[in-house]
């Protein structure tokens, strides 16, 4: 079994609610056409690529809330972005070009993770906002205030119980998100709070200077997977789930192992999820060949769930609900199954 599970939580991450204030929507009645919650997202896909801010962000996750210093900034079309906590233990996040380093004052630890695509440690949303609208529906909600800044509100309400309800606020002038909540159930069926991301304040700049990465030391991690064909899977998900697709398989040691970990990540544009594959170094057996899951609740939104077939241990985790990752490791195949 991959061991420890958190370890694989702080890898695949590297990527209250507010009450409607008073209405803003005078000073947007001269627009030339209605805006739609769709161009409202693509405006601010195209506006946090493009700018250069910096503000404190409050994040929300596993019952925890974490104030960070953030900084966004773009040189001749390279983005680099920079999380710095502000509470013990001080750390500092930066991603640039595919590559993310997160150094630890304390013990001068870095850990560089090096990644064929980015994600954003804001919102993650595709370049093509047309695929969003396979597995949800996209609805302009209303305006209300963030960070004293009017915004819009924009509902992603999914079109099945396999992903999550997620809302986000957009500002007015820059189209830079505000806020963002994913959102799931409780035990009651009552709707609840699974992560946020709101500004406290935020400022937009003409320019702001790129940042150093330090090089790695000794101590520190260097992690640089090496892209390769989906088909080199040892292993098939069927089916998917509706609007997910395959994004980026990888095999790679970890844990010391001898044998290699596949990794497979698949995505609908918003979820993100993570499928590996391990050798469980023991004789196939009828009990290990049988479905045995093993269910945990992981950090904030993120669920897994890990199922033994044929010798292999896999483990599927995403910012999903439990189901979800329940059916992807119901539906994996070994490619000699029938």
């Amino acid at each position: 079994m991959i061991q420890p599970i958190y370890l694989i939580v702080a890898l695949w991450f590297f990527t209250t609610g507010v009450s409607a204030a008073d209405s803003v929507g005078s000073s947007h009645q001269n627009q030339e056409s209605p805006l739609t919650g769709k161009h409202i997202l693509q405006k601010m896909s195209l506006a946090v690529r493009r700018s250069n801010f910096q503000g404190t962000i409050a994040f929300l996750r596993d019952g925890k809330l974490e104030p960070m210093k953030y900084f966004h900034a773009v040189q001749n079309g390279v983005e680099q972005e920079r999380l710095l906590t502000l509470n013990s233990p001080l750390k500092e996040m930066v991603r640039e070009a595919g590559k993310t380093s997160c150094f630890y004052q304390k013990n001068q630890h870095q850990r560089v993770d090096n990644k064929p695509f980015d994600r954003s440690f804001l919102v993650d949303l595709p370049a093509n906002i047309d695929q969003l609208e396979t597995a949800y529906t996209i609805e302009l909600a209303g305006e209300e205030s963030i960070a004293l800044l009017p915004a819009y509100v924009i509902n992603l309400n999914p079109i099945d119980n396999l992903r999550y309800p997620r809302t986000i606020w957009v500002e007015a002038q820059h189209y830079l998100p505000l806020q963002a909540i994913v959102y799931g159930r409780d035990s009651n069926g009552a709707m609840e709070i699974l992560e946020q991301m709101v500004f406290t304040d935020i400022a937009v700049k003409d320019s702001i200077p790129f940042v150093k990465t330090l090089p790695a030391h000794s101590q520190g991690l260097i992690n640089k997977p090496t892209p390769l064909p989906v088909s080199e899977a040892n292993f098939i998900v069927n089916p998917l789930p509706k609007g997910f697709v395959k994004l980026f398989f990888n095999r790679r040691l970890m844990h010391n192992e001898a044998r290699p970990v596949d990794q497979l990540v698949i995505s609908d544009g918003l979820a993100w999820i993570s499928i590996y594959m391990e050798y469980q170094n023991m004789e196939p057996t009828e009990a290990n060949e049988a479905e045995n899951g093993v269910i945990h609740a992981a950090v904030g939104a993120i669920n897994f769930y890990s199922r033994s077939l044929a010798g292999y241990e896999f483990t599927v985790m995403g910012d999903v609900p439990l189901e979800t990752v329940k059916l992807i490791a119901k539906n994996i195949q070994l490619h000699d199954d029938p």
